[in-house]
């Protein structure tokens, strides 16, 4: 008598997990559940393309640092060879120092 009560507690438990399960799955396929899932991966893909944008950002400011202290130092960013142009950023870095020190006069 104990062992049937126990396999029927058993199998009542196991039902209702059962249908808890089953209820859940068949919500992700009624249109309310199909509009949430939609809007999830809407999101999502908003989200990737927000950071997808941030890094190319990124990238950019990096690249532009790059660009301007090699300009400064007046190093070629291309392996070409100017020997006219060897300097020029640091000649122009000078020609704005002195510059700006003559407006402060």
């Amino acid at each position: 008598m104990i062992r049937r009560l126990l396999w029927l507690g058993v199998g009542i438990g196991v039902g209702v997990v059962v249908v808890r399960l089953v209820t859940r799955q068949a919500r992700k396929f009624t249109p309310a559940g199909l509009a949430g899932t939609a809007q999830e991966s809407i999101g999502h893909a908003a989200g990737s393309v927000r950071s997808f944008m941030d890094d190319v950002r990124d990238g950019m400011a990096d690249r532009e640092d790059q660009l301007f202290a090699a300009f400064e130092d007046g190093v070629s960013i291309e392996p070409v060879d100017l020997p006219w142009a060897h300097g020029v950023g640091s000649k122009f870095y000078q020609f704005k120092q002195q510059q700006e020190g003559e407006q402060q006069r």
